[in-house]
């Protein structure tokens, strides 16, 4: 049975840096999406990919 996840259980510092990363993935996001239009490497497609699901991960309070 998986438990369910709370994130006031976490430490303050977690969920400050968790704030903070949500806060900055968006922008992270964009910049990384322009640099693979212009500059297409496979390391920067892989990097996109993370990122966007991070993104999603964040959106959908899964993180």
């Amino acid at each position: 049975m998986r438990r369910r996840y709370n994130p006031y259980s976490l430490p303050p510092w977690v969920r400050k840096a968790r704030g903070v990363c949500e806060q900055f993935i968006i922008p992270f996001c964009i910049f990384q999406g322009v640099r693979t239009l212009l500059f297409p490497t496979a390391f920067d497609v892989l990097f996109l990919i993370v990122l966007v699901l991070l993104a999603v991960a964040f959106k959908m309070q899964m993180i």
